[in-house]
Formats: structure tokens, C-alpha cells, sequence
């Protein structure tokens, strides 16, 4: 049999004579940039900024627990993605600004959605969880 190409939930696998193939694409660098730990909470505090723009300490004073080393290189990430612009202002002492670009604001409502679905099925992700670490022990 010829391997077929075919989507499921947009994502394209191949379809063999051992079975759905499925491999590793551009889209899984991105996702695992989401699925860190402190990129949404980047992205969100930023969304809800007055002005959408917020400078590298006060992004740090409102996501607890995140180090600057970590948010150094959040930041950086989402700027080489292009999910945000680093503002640079020449002053005395310089002074840099964070905001969303088109494209991250644009990923707001998907992250939405999916923290959405989070929030209504923790509770049984949790109690599952549990399940099975007793069970494995």
C-alpha cells in the first residue's frame, strides 16, 4: 500500500500498512514554547497591560516565582518567534518595553480556548492522576 497523506485535528500523518505514521513537524517547536512554564503567563500579563507594554521589572513582579534568568529568556524566545517586540528607548538609564505583535495577540483566543479546557478538566486530571500513582505503587 501507498502511504496516504491525511489530517487529523489539522495535523498530517500518513497512513502505512503497519498503521497511522505520524512525524515531527515545525508546529512542535512552537507548541512546546507554549507548554513551557512561563510563556502564557507572559503573554497573558502582557495582554492584560494598560497599553499592552509593560518594562522587564514590572513583567517580573506580576508572574510569581519566575527568576530573571527565566524571564530573560521567555522573552527572548517569544521575540524570536515574533510573538512579541522588545521596545528599546536610548535614555538615561535605559529603559525597554515588552509587547505582543499582531501574531501574538492573535494566539490570545487559542490560548484561551485551551487553558479553558484546562480549568474545566483539572479536577478529573488530578483525581486520575492520583489514581494511578497508587495504583503504581
Amino acid at each position: 500500500m501507498i502511504p496516504v497523506d491525511k489530517l487529523i485535528h489539522g495535523r498530517p500523518y500518513e497512513e502505512t500498512n503497519e498503521g497511522p505514521r505520524f512525524r515531527p513537524c515545525v508546529p512542535n517547536g512552537v507548541l512546546a514554547r507554549l507548554g513551557d512554564k512561563w510563556t502564557i503567563l507572559v503573554m497573558s500579563h502582557l495582554a492584560v497591560a494598560s497599553g499592552h507594554r509593560l518594562r522587564f521589572s514590572a513583567l517580573k513582579n506580576g508572574i510569581e516565582g519566575i527568576t530573571q534568568r527565566m524571564l530573560t529568556l521567555t522573552v527572548r524566545n517569544l521575540e524570536r518567534d515574533g510573538l512579541l517586540v522588545r521596545h528599546y528607548f536610548p535614555e538615561v538609564p535605559p529603559r525597554v518595553e515588552y509587547e505582543l505583535t499582531e501574531m501574538g495577540a492573535s494566539m490570545l483566543p487559542a490560548l484561551e480556548g485551551f487553558t479553558s479546557w484546562i480549568r474545566e478538566n483539572w479536577p478529573e486530571i488530578a483525581k486520575t492522576r492520583a489514581a494511578y500513582d497508587e495504583a503504581q505503587q
